[in-house]
């Protein structure tokens, strides 16, 4: 595939990366581009033996039978932040730098976050066809809450978690924060305008949680049913993170005995979710499909960025 440019660094892009940066890295590289190859191991293997750099999201899996198959790879670009598709360690090892798109798509996913905190905290905008139909349900739906004065819990105040934070600020919300790797008399808090708090008072007081930890040993079933258990009556539980990090049949759980006033997830254990998941018949949710990060917007810094960077490590 590579053959024709054999004095030239070459790039193989499996997943799908915004246009004009694909432009960019093909002017001096070689690069071949199917945002499909992600679904096609064999050939992603065969395909990765040749090259230089591996530009990849969160589906393609590096490590295993692919990790070994790069034997020339010097560097892995990652459209995103999560790097829990790419066996790190392995890298490293092997001499590969891996390099992620770290807060190209944070304001993405922080408008996602208070996006899905408003809809469910006011509970009224899933009542279209009622209306279309001729239905008023208004006193049905004339309980909702506000979101100015109420407080935003933040698990992980890395780059999403600071977006989030100002955002929600911007509207009125107090905002309560903890990350287990940073002190909670760290500058870092004060200079956000949040509230430090360690994370059991943390979850028993807010009106919304949102995670924003990366999946690891230690934050593997961080929101299981005992946790979730412990949420004030009524809260919120937004995770834009990584699927299993909140339990998911804890959630539904959660949601059905009305302790959860509601939840918004964006990632699961599996993707996509089974024919046999949880969640039929649970009120006051919101699924999305891994999208939080994913605007048009986000892909062209996510693209951009990744695009120089893996272009500075090939110099």
């Amino acid at each position: 595939m590579f053959s024709a440019w054999a004095d030239m660094a070459r790039i193989l892009i499996s997943e799908f990366m915004d246009e004009p940066a694909v432009a960019r890295l093909a002017r001096d590289h070689a690069v071949f581009y199917d945002a499909a190859l992600v679904d096609d191991p064999a050939e992603l293997r065969r395909l990765a033996a040749d090259v230089d750099a591996l530009i990849v999201r969160n589906r393609t899996q590096v490590r295993g039978e692919l990790l070994a198959a790069m034997a020339q790879c010097k560097v892995i670009g990652r459209l995103g932040v999560g790097l829990d598709n790419i066996d790190v360690d392995a890298c490293a090892a092997r001499g590969i730098a891996v390099i992620p798109a770290t807060g190209a798509n944070a304001l993405s996913v922080a408008e996602c976050v208070i996006t899905s905190a408003l809809l469910l905290l006011r509970g009224a905008y899933q009542s279209t066809a009622d209306v279309i139909a001729g239905h008023w349900p208004r006193g049905a739906l004339s309980n909702g809450r506000e979101a100015r004065g109420r407080s935003l819990g933040i698990v992980g105040f890395g780059s999403i978690g600071r977006s989030t934070a100002e955002l929600a600020r911007a509207v009125g919300m107090r905002v309560l924060a903890f990350d287990e790797a940073i002190a909670l008399d760290a500058a870092a808090y004060r200079d956000a305008g949040v509230e430090p708090t360690a994370l059991d008072a943390l979850v028993a007081t807010a009106d919304v949680v949102s995670v924003h930890v990366p999946l690891t040993a230690s934050t593997r079933g961080l929101f299981d049913a005992p946790r979730i258990a412990t949420m004030r009556p009524g809260a919120i539980l937004i995770n834009t993170a990584r699927g299993g990090i909140v339990d998911e049949t804890a959630v539904a759980a959660a949601l059905k005995s009305g302790h959860l006033g509601g939840a918004a997830l964006d990632v699961f254990e599996v993707e996509p979710l089974g024919a046999s998941n949880a969640f039929a018949g649970c009120p006051n949710l919101l699924l999305t499909p891994h999208i939080a990060g994913v605007s048009v917007d986000s892909n062209t810094r996510v693209s951009s960025l990744i695009a120089d960077k893996v272009a500075e490590a090939l110099r």
